[in-house]
């Protein structure tokens, strides 16, 4: 049994709300949330997929892009102030305007003394029935990427991302130990019944996965609630983030209609002995995974 590693205990706060069509409240109602989640010991702390504003990818209507923000920006300010004053790593997912005319679906990550540490920008950006993301975001140009932090290494992807397990190697390839997905995801009602629990079943199993065949941690947070800002049935998302272990497990998930701050505490130490015992990273053909880089083998 590998020697256990001090002070690599680590809680995670999750952040699972509902949204308004009021940015200012959602900010507000998030940084509450993140206040309870530090009350009850996290250490850091992520947001769910654009938790500003509900979701507006729905539809595709240029006023939508009034909702983005440059960062830094007040978002990425108030969770600076945030992070500093409580000593908590932050990564909050943003609609960020770089430019006139270009968007990125983002995260900001920020340190626990306030520090801007770097960005990710979504790197997969889906263009599905009420989930029309393509019109509003240009696909990342910034790369996997994992940073340094006061609590450990840790890697973000957001949502669509989180289906690619190539998006997920190349992260804990750079020595990310927890893998964070801020994350949209939910059900067209009308399909709910036939489709829904399968659905959800596939979700949250490629997200293990990626916890098994990388040895490291994943956290999924979702939001909750109905969302329906350009009528119809909209769509009601499914909540039940999580957190799954080195071996998959499912540590702690929260409720598919609550609004909670679900704190969750993992021992990077397992990474080690996971490895060691499943020596998946020893095994890698790396001679023969050029195709990785195709679109097709014909």
């Amino acid at each position: 049994m590998a020697l256990p590693i001090p002070h690599t205990k680590v809680k995670l706060g999750l952040l699972q709300n509902r949204c308004t069509a009021d940015p200012e409240a959602n900010l507000a109602q998030t940084l509450a949330t993140a206040g309870r989640a530090v009350q009850a010991g996290a250490q850091i702390i992520c947001t769910q997929e654009l938790f500003r504003s509900q979701y507006f990818c729905q539809s595709e209507n240029p006023a939508y892009f009034d909702l983005a923000e440059p960062i830094p920006g007040p978002s990425t300010l108030a969770f600076q102030e945030f992070a500093r004053r409580h000593g908590v790593v932050v990564i909050a997912s943003l609609f960020e305007r770089r430019a006139p005319g270009l968007y990125h679906n983002s995260a900001a990550i920020i340190d626990a003394d306030g520090t801007l540490l770097g960005i990710y920008r979504k790197m997969h950006i889906p263009d599905d029935p009420l989930f029309y993301e393509k019109y509003y975001f240009t696909p990342g140009d910034l790369g996997f990427r994992a940073w340094n932090t006061r609590f450990g290494r840790l890697g973000v992807l957001i949502c669509w991302d989180q289906w690619y397990p190539e998006a997920a190697r190349l992260t804990a390839m750079q020595g990310a130990e927890i893998l964070f997905y801020p994350t949209a995801i939910g059900w067209h009602p009308a399909e709910k019944a036939v489709y829904g629990a399968q659905q959800h079943t596939a979700w949250e199993t490629i997200q293990r996965s990626h916890a098994v065949a990388n040895g490291c941690f994943v956290a999924a947070i979702n939001r909750v609630g109905l969302e329906q800002p350009v009528g119809g049935d909209g769509l009601e998302f499914w909540g039940q983030s999580f957190v799954a272990g080195t071996y998959g497990q499912i540590l702690a998930k929260a409720s598919p209609a609550e609004e909670t701050q679900l704190v969750v505490e993992v021992d990077r130490a397992e990474i080690q002995q996971t490895r060691v015992q499943w020596p998946f990273w020893r095994d890698r053909r790396i001679d023969a995974f050029q195709g990785l880089t195709q679109r097709w083998l014909d």
